[in-house]
């Protein structure tokens, strides 16, 4: 699983990367695939409260398909939408829903401002995902010189996203995604990775130590001074036997010596 996972967003990289630096395509590589993510997960949950047949609703588009009917069905439209807010914490217009947009994509009548409008739709509904893609500029002239060369890089981007089996791969996807990207930007950004990236290996590593002895205490407690995305402290939780009950410190601003 991790191994298509990279694979897809490598190749999903392959058209942005000669356009820009590592640092900036994992904005957008991050953003699209999040934004997939809940997209697909809304989409599982509609089958889900439907009490539908997973055998028969196995693919996004047959997903998508019941979604729209429910929708337009009065008496099942307002129970629908409340009961995805209820337990995901937001919903998606159809027509936003990110295996329509790639659809449109490969019919080459994907536009632009379509992706924008359902960024936006989102961000502006729930508090929670205020702010979450501002650092995908899609008017970026990175990505092209006029909207129809924008279009044509974002639409290779997404259908080339749209395989990856988000909700099937096992583990923290945005986390493993985030991983990935990250330590592409360390090695191929020519500058000092050690500031921006520590290998899971390493983080692995250190994990393991620091909990030689104390797996089966029920309360552990985990310090971390120059903490950046966490990724050490969590790798903690895999080798103690009480993995809800640890604790999490950080220093949120560190004065280092001179």
């Amino acid at each position: 699983m991790m191994s298509n996972l990279n694979s897809k967003l490598f190749s999903a990289a392959d058209n942005l990367r000669s356009k820009m630096d590592a640092s900036e395509y994992k904005n957008y590589l991050l953003g699209l695939i999040f934004y997939k993510f809940l997209s697909d997960k809304l989409l599982e949950k509609v089958v889900e409260l439907a009490d539908e047949s997973q055998v028969e609703y196995a693919t996004l588009d047959k997903q998508a398909e019941l979604y729209i009917e429910l929708l337009e069905d009065e008496d099942t439209r307002s129970d629908l939408k409340e009961s995805l807010i209820d337990t995901l914490g937001y919903e998606i217009e159809p027509d936003y829903l990110f295996n329509v947009l790639t659809n449109q994509a490969k019919q080459n009548i994907f536009q632009l401002n379509d992706l924008n409008k359902a960024f936006i739709d989102l961000s502006t509904k729930y508090i929670q995902f205020s702010g979450l893609f501002d650092d995908v500029d899609l008017q970026s002239n990175k990505l092209g010189a006029n909207d129809q060369q924008r279009n044509i890089t974002i639409s290779e981007v997404i259908k080339k996203l749209n395989d990856i089996d988000l909700i099937g791969h096992k583990g923290d996807v945005i986390g493993d995604a985030y991983e990935f990207l990250i330590s592409q930007f360390a090695s191929e950004a020519g500058k000092k990775a050690g500031e921006f990236y520590t290998p899971s290996e390493v983080s692995d590593m250190m994990a393991r130590i620091v909990t030689i002895g104390q797996e089966h205490h029920r309360m552990f407690s985990v310090y971390d001074p120059t903490m950046g995305s966490g990724s050490l402290m969590l790798n903690v939780r895999k080798y103690l036997d009480y993995p809800d009950s640890v604790k999490y410190q950080r220093t949120s601003h560190i004065n280092l010596p001179a």
